[in-house]
């Protein structure tokens, strides 16, 4: 039976290398809103995709328990304002019954008072100086107290810190926050969803291949037909382990203009790592195949006379075919062999391999054109 051949045909083109990998769309800026007070919660003036600008009011707590501790730092900042008065009040009594004790002894040269009640003048405006002092500090401390207390009641209207979007909420009217260690998440809110980042995970591999700057594309499941462009920000240089293999998070950056993207989505990325200069393109299948049975007549690259080439070959068994595994795990610029179909009958022609994508392969060499017809797999066998 007269073999028949399945070809291909050699094309000129570009190549274009890419890596694929796996993430999950998040915002570019994600903020937890919490409270850092303990209370209960009196009303939620927001619900998940709201819109919110920066110092918009959120959460309100109940602050029935705040005022009444504002009132009682408000009456202990008078006492302590009161004490101040008081203290300069016997400051000046005492410096005046000093400066008297001082007239008189003048007056009298010396004679009287007793030194001792001199110093005893002196120690009273020394202590009446002191009390003065120690007022005054109550009065900062207190006044320090009620800023304290206003500021808690001020951060009892939970604000929103940012311009953005509610993505979760999660509190109701009613609620008890406890706030202990930590604060309590409330709100989780977006920046922009008008852009988003896209994490993915490389392998190891291909990590060396990806850089910022390079364009990519990705789909998600919930356009399939539709690709969205992205570009690599960030390729980390800290990697992650699961099940014993290591990858490393790369960053893509991307547009959402109509918010048709949403955060969490998963997304499969096909990042473009190179772009080749136009050169001949051969399907792997190609460079893998071997013909059953075929004579040989590539003269020009073999050196065959005319004999050999009318010599029939010997039987070759079926299972060489598919003996060169795609890529064959040659580096670029490896000699190789490929079959071209010329007058019906299969020519072995060496060739220079160059990069591949996983389907084509560039191939460069002197006896290979473009638009020559290269085979990829047989069809029968040969007849005797």
């Amino acid at each position: 039976m007269v073999p028949s051949y399945v070809t291909e045909p050699v094309a000129r083109g570009t190549l274009n290398l890419t890596v694929n990998a796996d993430g999950t769309l998040q915002p570019t800026r994600a903020v937890n809103v919490g409270s850092e007070l303990s209370g209960t919660v009196a009303r939620v003036l927001v619900d998940v995709n709201d819109r919110v600008t920066a110092g918009q009011v959120l959460v309100e707590l109940d602050t029935a328990k705040l005022r009444d501790q504002i009132a009682r730092t408000r009456a202990a900042l008078a006492a302590a304002e009161a004490g101040v008065a008081q203290a300069v009040a016997t400051r000046q009594e005492a410096q005046a019954s000093l400066a008297r004790l001082e007239e008189v002894r003048q007056l009298s040269g010396g004679k009287v008072p007793a030194p001792t009640e001199i110093d005893t003048a002196r120690a009273a405006v020394e202590r009446a100086q002191a009390a003065e002092a120690s007022a005054r500090a109550s009065v900062a401390s207190a006044r320090a107290q009620l800023s304290t207390d206003e500021t808690n009641l001020a951060k009892a209207s939970i604000r929103s810190p940012i311009d953005g979007v509610v993505l979760t909420r999660s509190v109701d009217p009613g609620n008890a926050v406890a706030a202990s260690l930590q604060a309590v998440t409330l709100f989780t809110l977006a920046e922009d969803l008008r852009r988003l980042n896209l994490e993915v995970n490389v392998d190891e591999t291909d990590v060396g291949l990806v850089l910022p700057g390079q364009k990519a594309s990705f789909t998600v499941g919930a356009y399939l037909n539709r690709r969205f462009p992205a570009t690599v920000t960030r390729v980390a240089y800290g990697s992650t382990k699961t099940d014993n293999v290591v990858t490393y998070t790369t960053r893509l950056e991307v547009a959402n203009p109509d918010l048709t993207l949403r955060p969490g989505m998963t997304a499969t990325a096909t990042i473009q790592t190179a772009e080749r200069s136009p050169s001949l393109l051969v399907p792997n299948t190609a460079l893998r195949f071997t013909p059953s049975g075929a004579v040989p007549a590539n003269s020009v690259a073999q050196g065959s006379s005319l004999v050999s080439k009318l010599m029939p070959r010997p039987p070759v068994s079926a299972s060489r075919r598919t003996a060169q595994p795609a890529g064959n795990g040659r580096a670029p610029g490896a000699s190789r062999q490929l079959w071209v179909l010329r007058d019906g009958a299969p020519v072995a022609v060496r060739v220079t391999a160059g990069a591949t994508d996983g389907k084509l392969t560039e191939v460069s060499g002197p006896d290979l054109a473009e638009g020559e017809a290269v085979i990829v797999d047989q069809r029968g066998g040969t007849s005797r």
